[in-house]
């Protein structure tokens, strides 16, 4: 007996949108396994991409792409539904492969890249217990002369003034301009917008800072974050939005950018964006003893400063939707060939320790 797979599709016969995406999915599917072509695509294509997407979705507000997700999720739920026919079905179906495409070709290729060591010529590091040991005090002696300019107020509040956002913004994207030949763009919109999260309580429940906005190429920060954490949180997400897939390593960019700028304050949100994953670090390798040594190396305005911060976080946190949301999370990083899943976010400090190893090989003997 012939089947004829297209009436089982409820489609009478192929229409050009249809060969359309089909081709957009082949593109898509060969870039994946290619990272040749995800280099290709992240150096030359992905640019223009943002250069036409960047402008035109900053001309809202807000962030298209946060309305642009929940009306989809809204539609493909209660279109069936309220149909209740195949075609309805095949018809959300159809849609989603659209927003899959759609979803790679505008952002998610990047993740085809190569690795950040292939791209800037680094090797990866094992951070045994003397060199984690050795850049862990140094890094404590750096964040501590920073410490002086916290005050009070920038403890307890979560504003942040336009002009203050302003001014670390400029900091930031002026080090980005410096990065030719880190393994990153240079920055095609000049003057990018970095948009707040339309759901941020949602986001804080879930315990996610900020976000890249891969259909209309936009990024968007948690209105929660408090004053020491923007520069910080606005240089990863920058570095999303320069294509950037890879958290560990959007971490590292962040960290380079802040810790460069003769902004103190932007250096201080440097510094301590890492401080909870060279604790994690400095317990995990060198052990409890020692842990609890460095703890007393490090200024007691930092200490607080991070008691305060965890404690913040944790009372908007809900248990089961973080859960959720960190379970989600590492099915979708790992599911675009980041290893590790969301354990990656952690591997910026092997990186920031390989960085280092390299410019010191580089210096004259």
């Amino acid at each position: 007996m012939k089947i004829n797979y297209l009436k089982c599709l409820h489609i009478d016969r192929l229409k050009w949108r249809h060969w359309v995406l089909m081709a957009l999915l082949a593109i898509v599917t060969a870039t994946r396994l290619s990272p040749t072509l995800g280099s290709f695509y992240t150096t030359h294509v992905y640019p223009a991409i943002g250069s036409v997407l960047s402008p035109v979705s900053g001309l809202m507000p807000f962030a298209v792409g946060d309305i642009f997700i929940f009306l989809s999720i809204v539609w493909a739920v209660l279109y069936p539904s309220m149909k209740r026919t195949k075609k309805a079905v095949w018809r959300v179906a159809e849609y989603l492969l659209w927003v899959y495409a759609w979803f790679y070709m505008a952002w998610g290729l990047n993740y085809s890249q190569p690795n950040i060591y292939r791209r800037i010529g680094m090797r990866p590091m094992e951070v045994n217990k003397a060199r984690l040991k050795a850049f862990a005090y140094q890094y404590a002696d750096s964040i501590n002369k920073l410490s002086k300019w916290i005050s009070v107020e920038s403890e307890i509040s979560t504003y942040l003034s336009k002009g203050e956002r302003m001014r670390s913004e400029g900091a930031i994207l002026n080090e980005y301009h410096k990065m030719s030949g880190f393994g990153i763009n240079v920055p095609f919109n000049h003057h990018p917008h970095a948009k707040t999260m339309v759901f941020s309580w949602l986001s804080s429940m879930a315990g996610v800072t900020g976000s890249m906005g891969p259909f209309f190429c936009e990024f968007t920060l948690n209105s929660d974050i408090r004053p020491h954490e923007y520069p910080a949180t606005y240089a990863h997400e920058f570095a999303h939005f320069l294509g950037v897939a890879n958290e560990g390593e959007a971490n590292f960019y962040s960290y380079l950018a802040c810790t460069a700028s003769a902004d103190e304050a932007v250096r201080f949100s440097g510094y301590y964006s890492i401080f909870f994953h060279v604790i994690n670090n400095v317990f995990d390798i060198l052990g409890q003893k020692e842990g609890d040594k460095y703890l007393r190396h490090i200024s007691p305005r930092v200490i607080l400063l991070a008691k305060g911060d965890r404690g913040y976080w944790l009372n908007k946190r809900s248990k089961l939707l973080n859960a959720a949301q960190d379970l989600m999370l590492d099915i979708y990083l790992r599911g675009n060939n980041v290893s590790g899943g969301r354990k990656s976010y952690s591997g910026v400090i092997g990186l920031i320790m390989a960085w280092e190893e390299k410019k010191s090989a580089q210096r004259p003997r």
